[in-house]
């Protein structure tokens, strides 16, 4: 046990003893302290077990087979690997209804996003179809969230094109480009399904939330920036994707501008981005942004076959060949020179995508109050890439903005994908041809307006209020992909979170604290102005686990304290330092480097004829302390339950010593 029993027993008004304070009145009359007890230790295998349990399992997810009948557990079982099998049990002709609407009212936007993604990867226009056809229906299968819309993305899209163009270009080596982007998409699936299986979500959990929001506005920055190549009908132009060489492309090709593409790119634009403001104002008629683009597709192929575009300048989509998905396992390569930039590539647009098809999942079943599993959904995500690689597709997740349609469409299940993949799949067996007539300008507005919801200007705002290492993140995200490349930026802005994890972990937060007057509380000076320090004593409050990157700085700060303090005692007369008390309620870890660096600072105290007490370990500190023989340095009598009974204990037992003295002296 942490404590002993027969060091105090009593103390007038026990029952509010911290309320007593701030100023202790000790008395000669014994008071009650209570004991700390140390927890039972655990087998190791068994705490192994546990720790292990709740890195890798937090969500528990066996537990739903907990008392059930081997029967019952393989239905449940093929229901969690499965998820289509528990809602499809359960399906009906009114869900059927609420999804058809859903699946046609998302392929009216799938249809149109799919085509320009695909054109933002570098790819053929057919291949955004093929890509919004088979990883919708596997989804459909594995997913476990209702509203998530499944297909290809930007800004993944826009980081593979970037990434495969440094090495190969799309139009001098069109087929290796389409093996490289069918490879990477593999590898993207198995990254992405091996963290699902091996429970490794949480790594995902490095690219925070204002690394994106730098990261994907400067990248709808650079998107948009590319889309003026279609939208001056400019024939040369930069495959470089930072800010500066694309407006190099731009202003030295002027001759190139057509002002018949210009004039048509502008309108459409107009018109999407009013179609999205009524939308954002009016969220019940969704629809309106929602059909937008089709509507603009349809509208501009029309004026493009009847006044004969092509002849006035105004590039168009072309032949689009009909048909489903062709396989494309040949085309996958695992051995050569190209392997480690797919590999790279696949890894680096996996996370882009698990990223935001988690997110995404998460914020709509959040609305609707259910729970999505993101293990299982980076399984989905991962066969859904996996299996979509070797049917002509590239890199898809889930889409924000055909997720929000979806959600406002009324959606209920996983179903709304099955119709919006029929959908595609009735668009290109019977309707690809109409494509021929399509502006290219057309595409590249529509890429523009669905990228510019990216850039989060109040977001960005607020974190400049909140919390300025994120916002030095956000920004550093922002201008390396601005000013270097996509990639280099998202590396940066990584790079300056891990920073900010490294500074909070190796300087921890310590606080002074005091008695909060009328109160059994003892509180941080700095936040509660009304608190007040004690005479003689010097109450820290660590704020963090103590771990060897910390131990030595914490060590330092502790001991500048007490220097600190004791030059204000001496300038100010007051009663000199004799006891320092570290409340331990926010250390929720400690390893042997801390429990080494502790027992190093009770023997530096001691030298000085000033006590250290611990107050408020929890669990596993306090075992730690027990099996470490810490505890024996310490001694039991200075381990205490809460900061007012170290107080209390500490004032009781130096006037016992002072009436010692003193009744020595008489004598």
């Amino acid at each position: 046990m942490v404590g002993n029993s027969n060091r105090v027993e009593s103390f007038p008004d026990a029952s509010d003893l911290e309320a007593s304070l701030p100023v202790p009145t000790p008395s000669l009359t014994p008071l009650e302290v209570h004991k700390v007890p140390a927890p039972q230790d655990n087998p190791t295998l068994q705490s192994l077990k546990q720790r292990l349990s709740e890195v890798f399992f937090p969500d528990d997810p066996l537990h739903q087979f907990k008392n059930k009948s081997l029967f019952r557990k393989l239905v449940l079982a093929l229901q969690y690997l499965f998820p289509i099998l528990q809602w499809g049990s359960e399906y009906s002709l009114r869900l059927l209804k609420s999804d058809a609407i859903s699946g046609v009212t998302i392929a009216s936007l799938a249809i149109p996003q799919g085509i320009s993604y695909a054109k933002l990867a570098g790819l053929p226009p057919i291949i955004g179809l093929y890509s919004s056809f088979v990883p919708p229906l596997i989804y459909s299968v594995l997913g476990s969230s209702r509203d998530l819309a499944v297909g290809p993305v930007s800004i993944a899209s826009l980081v593979m094109g970037s990434m495969l163009r440094e090495v190969v270009s799309p139009d001098k080596e069109p087929i290796l480009y389409l093996q490289l982007a069918f490879t990477a998409t593999f590898f993207a699936g198995v990254f992405e399904a091996s963290l699902g299986l091996l429970r490794l979500g949480f790594i995902v959990d490095f690219l925070s939330k204002p690394t994106l929001t730098g990261f994907m506005g400067g990248a709808a920055v650079i998107v948009s920036l590319q889309q003026l190549k279609g939208l001056l009908g400019i024939v040369h132009f930069t495959t470089k994707m930072g800010i500066i060489p694309v407006m190099q492309s731009v202003l030295e090709n002027r001759t190139e501008w057509a002002w018949q593409t210009v004039v048509m790119g502008l309108s459409f634009l107009v018109f999407l981005l009013v179609a999205r403001h009524i939308s954002s104002r009016r969220p019940e008629l969704f629809w309106v942004s929602a059909a937008a683009p089709l509507t603009s597709v349809i509208l501009s192929t029309v004026l493009s076959f009847i006044f004969k575009a092509q002849n006035h300048g105004i590039k168009t989509i072309g032949h689009l060949q009909k048909g489903v998905n062709p396989p494309s396992v040949n085309m996958l390569f695992f051995r050569g020179p190209y392997l480690s930039l797919a590999i790279r590539t696949g890894i680096v647009t996996g996370i882009l995508a698990l990223t935001e098809g988690i997110a995404v999942g998460r914020t709509f079943a959040s609305l609707k109050n259910y729970q999505i599993d993101g293990n299982k959904e980076m399984v989905a995500l991962g066969a859904m890439n996996m299996a979509g690689s070797c049917a002509s597709c590239y890199i898809t997740s889930g889409s924000f903005s055909r997720s929000a349609v979806n959600y406002n469409a009324g959606c209920k299940t996983a179903a709304s994908n099955i119709v919006m993949a029929s959908a595609v799949l009735f668009t290109m067996l019977f309707l690809m041809p109409l494509f021929y007539y399509t502006p290219n300008v057309m595409l590249s507005a529509i890429i523009i307006v669905a990228v510019i919801g990216l850039i989060d200007v109040r977001g960005a705002f607020l974190l400049w209020k909140v919390d300025k290492f994120d916002f030095l993140a956000c920004t550093s995200a922002f201008f390396g992909v601005l000013l270097i490349s996509v990639q280099t930026g998202l590396a940066i802005a990584v790079g300056v979170s891990l920073f900010k994890i490294l500074v909070h972990v190796t300087r921890p937060n310590t606080v002074i604290m005091g008695n909060v007057p009328g109160t059994n509380s003892y509180r941080n000076l700095a936040q509660y102005r009304e608190a007040v320090p004690l005479p003689s004593f010097l109450i820290l409050g660590v704020e963090s686990p103590i771990y060897f990157t910390n131990s030595i700085y914490l060590q330092e700060r502790i001991l500048r304290w007490v220097r600190e303090e004791e030059e204000k005692i001496k300038k100010l007369n007051e009663s000199s330092l004799k006891c320092i008390i570290l409340d331990m309620a926010a250390v929720t870890a400690i390893d042997t480097s801390g429990l080494e660096t502790l027992a190093e600072l009770k023997k530096t105290l001691d030298k000085r004829s000033i006590d250290l007490a611990l107050a408020n370990p929890v669990l596993e500190v306090a075992q730690k302390l027990s099996q470490l023989g810490t505890l024996q340095l310490f001694g039991l009598e200075r381990i205490y339950m809460t900061v007012g009974e170290a107080i209390a204990a500490s004032s009781y037992k130096a006037q016992t010593s002072a009436s010692c003295v003193v009744h020595r002296t008489s004598v």
